[in-house]
Parts: structure tokens; C-alpha cells; sequence
């Protein structure tokens, strides 16, 4: 993994990104002109109404969108210039992501879902790697579980510890604890944010919650696929 020293340049780079996808009704503008800079170990959260494009510029940011126009250069990489094949590797090496909804393999245990990326990339510690993980979250006696034995709340930390485990240079975090009660939500948070500082990552948190987008040290607001506000502010992991 990359550390903070090691970084040359911004971890990401948007400079006039527009996305346009054609849905029912024809296309749609989802993202206008976004310019946007974030530094390596930075927590940014991507505060806006639902609509705004929050999820969309997450999805371009890890090569998941392709931008209609503009460029997009994550950890240095212009991602425009990556076949689907050198997107996907490029993703195994250096993004996690932590989804709303979990998106585990129901059919797995814990251990087994946290391992697979490291499978996938041909580890031959994955399951080693994972254990730790899934200790480091506090589910290190849920292992053998599978997710339909575990709360919401411990499906989302395998989900983390799922992102973490190939200790990515950037956590892209979409609604972490949007199906999450208050207290386990803030729970989930406190562990977000310990890995982050233990990883020495660059957190990228979108949030509709102005509680949640106060755990970051800047806040990017999005209005109608723009960039309506960026300010900083004191961390308060």
C-alpha cells in the first residue's frame, strides 16, 4: 500500500467531469463540470439531496462510471486511458468500497466473504488476512457466521473488513449506516475511522446526515451535479 509520503500528487483528480446517462425519459445530466482535488490520508465527506450526484461521482472516482467528458485521475492514474481488465486490477490494488446495503455473499461466512478479494487476486493469505480483519472490526468470534446470522450492524463491519483487507489507498464509503439504527450506525462510524487512521487511507464518505459529514475534516457539498460548497473543518473522528 501506498503511505502518505509515497504519494505524489492528489489521490483524486476531477477536472471538468461531466456524466450524462440516457434513462425512460432520455439523458440526464448526473454530473455538470465537476472540478475537484483530494490529498492522500484527506476524509472528505460528499454531503447533498438525494439526486445530486453524490453515488455517481463515487462510481467515476473508482472507475465503476465512465465520464462522458473530462478527466479522472485517481491515486495518480488516469483512468481514461484503462481497458475494463486494467480498471479491475487497478481497483483490486488501490479502492474499497463499502456500499448502503452490504452486498455479501449470502452463501458465504464472514471469513470467506472478507477473504475474497485477496482470493480473487491470487493471495495465498487470504484467510489469514481476513481473520485479522474481522478481529480488528470486533467480529473476530463470528468467522464461521454467515450473514444471515449477523445484525445489520456486524454485516456492515464484514462489508468493511471486507474494503479493508487489501489495505486500499482510497475507502469510498456510499451511506454506510443509512440502514442503520442511530447507536449502531455511530458504532460502524467509530470503526470506519479507526481503520482509516490506522491505514493511513483517504476516506471518501457520501452522507445525506450533516452528524455523519461532521466526522470528516471537509465537507464537498453537490447540488444538481455541481459543486456547490467545499470547506474545511475540524476533524472529529
Amino acid at each position: 500500500m501506498l503511505t502518505n509520503g509515497d504519494r505524489n500528487g492528489p489521490d483524486v483528480r476531477l477536472d471538468g467531469v461531466h456524466l450524462n446517462l440516457i434513462g425512460e425519459a432520455g439523458e440526464v445530466n448526473i454530473l455538470r463540470g465537476i472540478d475537484l482535488r483530494i490529498d492522500g490520508g484527506e476524509t472528505v465527506a460528499v454531503a447533498g439531496p438525494s439526486g445530486s450526484g453524490k453515488t455517481s461521482m463515487l462510481m467515476v472516482i473508482a472507475g465503476l462510471e465512465t465520464p462522458t467528458s473530462g478527466v479522472v485521475e485517481t491515486v495518480g492514474v488516469d483512468l481514461g486511458r484503462l481497458n475494463e481488465d486494467q480498471l479491475a486490477i487497478f481497483r483490486r490494488r488501490h479502492i474499497g468500497i463499502v456500499f448502503q446495503d452490504f452486498h455479501l455473499v449470502p452463501t458465504m461466512t464472514a471469513v470467506e466473504n472478507v477473504a475474497l478479494p485477496l482470493e480473487f487476486a491470487g493471495s495465498g493469505e487470504a484467510f489469514g488476512r481476513a481473520r485479522q480483519e474481522l478481529a480488528a472490526v470486533g467480529l473476530g468470534h463470528r468467522l464461521g457466521h454467515y450473514p444471515g446470522q449477523l445484525s445489520g450492524g456486524e454485516q456492515q463491519r464484514v462489508a468493511m473488513a471486507r474494503a479493508f483487507v487489501a489495505e486500499p489507498t482510497i475507502l469510498l464509503a456510499d451511506e454506510p449506516t443509512g440502514n442503520l439504527d442511530g447507536a449502531t450506525g455511530r458504532a460502524v462510524l467509530d470503526v470506519l475511522f479507526a481503520v482509516h487512521k490506522r491505514l493511513n487511507t483517504t476516506l471518501i464518505l457520501v452522507t445525506h446526515q450533516p452528524e455523519v459529514a461532521d466526522r470528516c475534516a471537509r465537507v464537498v457539498h453537490l447540488t444538481d451535479g455541481r459543486i456547490a460548497g467545499d470547506r474545511q473543518r475540524r476533524s472529529r473522528p
